[in-house]
């Protein structure tokens, strides 16, 4: 019998996969909300300043599969040339037991990162989106382009990061492997980035207080995506925004316990539980966006490594769909 398929970073490359995960991930939250399966929370170990292992686990039955992922998360690591996020996700046979893959862990956060954001801007945003702000000029942002690019005909990009030697070498890579051509300019602030963009995104790994996106920045009617930040009480974007917003979470219970946007505008009485909408509602048609300015507040969970682990197996073994 034949050992575990290892999937490396560059097996996960590539518009196809990025589409490939986006569907696993409709088909795993639309059992989420409606029962069929659980995400049980994560572990987060910290060690040190702003230094996580994080370990987390899940069984989606629809597929017969289960993972469990561990990563650490080091700040400090990309001022010494090291990625942010090292680790690996194993994947399991729910009938047999076997474990069939090993998938490199910090490529399949990425990439699952990204096609989660895809989903909700694939259901959220305006159809003609071609123009794309991002916060944030790291690994994640790579993945944020492939996806956003995969469902919305963008045309334009305009980035921001607090740091302009990364900064210009991401606006190279988005000119070079966008996958379609893309007319890229480095902004000098957050403002002038995001204002004007119907498609934002924020990827960053603050840990601050201090919101990097101010709602009055953001055009009427535009889709913003929310990533990033190190832990439950770190802002993005400006609570603010989501008070007149549709604003869609992965799983309400998980966005209101880790989401530092939410947990924000909840306590300032600017929305209520019953404001947030869960993607499987929206995948399901059960709830529908309304034409308002949209966001999504993400924090990621176990059973999106499933999935995402599922379909990137199921690229790499040659599966159909």
């Amino acid at each position: 019998m034949s050992g575990p398929l290892y999937v490396e970073a560059r097996a996960m490359a590539g518009p196809e996969r990025m589409l490939r995960v986006m569907d696993a991930l409709a088909e795993v939250f639309s059992d989420l909300s409606a029962g069929r399966t659980q995400s049980p929370p994560r572990t987060v170990l910290q060690h040190g300043p702003e230094r996580e292992l994080l370990a987390g686990t899940a069984l989606w039955e629809g597929r017969g599969v289960g993972s469990v992922k561990i990563t650490t998360l080091t700040p400090d690591n990309p001022g010494r040339g090291l990625p942010l996020i090292h680790g690996v996700v194993v994947l399991t046979d729910l009938e047999n037991g076997r474990v069939t893959a090993l998938l490199d862990g910090a490529e399949l956060t990425a990439v699952r990162t990204g096609a989660v954001a895809g989903l909700a801007t694939r259901l959220c945003a305006p159809e003609d989106a071609e123009e794309l702000a991002l916060i944030g000029a790291g690994v994640q942002a790579r993945a944020l382009v492939r996806a956003v690019c995969a469902v919305r005909p963008v045309r334009r990009l305009r980035v921001y990061s607090r740091t302009p030697e990364r900064t210009e070498e991401f606006a190279r890579w988005a000119r070079e492997h966008a996958g379609r051509p893309l007319e890229v300019t480095v902004c000098g602030s957050a403002k002038e980035a995001v204002v004007g963009a119907m498609v934002v995104c924020t990827a960053t790994s603050t840990a601050g207080r201090l919101p990097l996106v101010e709602a009055d920045w953001v055009a009427p009617g535009a889709h913003v995506n929310v990533i990033g930040g190190t832990h439950e009480e770190a802002l993005e974007v400006d609570p603010a925004l989501l008070a007149d917003a549709f604003v869609t979470v992965e799983e309400r219970a998980t966005a209101i316990a880790e989401a530092g946007e939410v947990r924000a505008a909840l306590a300032g009485a600017l929305i209520g539980p019953e404001d947030l909408h869960e993607l499987g509602a929206l995948v399901d048609g059960a709830v529908v966006p309304d034409g308002r300015t949209s966001v999504f507040r993400s924090v990621g969970m176990a059973i999106e490594d499933t999935a995402a682990a599922a379909a990137l197996y199921g690229a790499a073994a040659g599966e159909d769909g």
